[in-house]
């Protein structure tokens, strides 16, 4: 089953949460950072969004750091992913 994000949406995998600290100390679930980084893994096709004509930046693929608490978290086949709009994406990461 594939995920195909509507006008602005676009869809992320967001990396692991990092296990451990990089002085070794392992973090609990609780403790862990919610992640930033992501791959893109679709992209909708833009138009007209609160009347105003919105152009897509980002492609499948590319690497980005997105707002902390932004976007719907959704589960599909075992997967994590999250839908965002693409002005919750921060950067591209090259």
């Amino acid at each position: 089953m594939n995920i195909k994000p509507l006008l602005d949406r676009v869809v992320l995998k967001v990396e692991e949460a990092e296990q451990t600290t990089k002085s070794g100390i392992i973090l609990s679930s609780a403790a862990q950072e919610k992640p930033q980084f992501a791959t893109i893994v679709a992209v909708g096709p833009g138009g007209l969004v609160d009347g105003k004509e919105v152009k897509m930046y980002v492609n499948v693929g590319d690497k980005v750091i997105s707002s902390k608490y932004a976007g719907t978290e959704v589960k599909l086949d075992g997967e994590e992913y999250t839908i965002v709009r693409q002005s919750d994406i921060l950067a591209v990461v090259e």
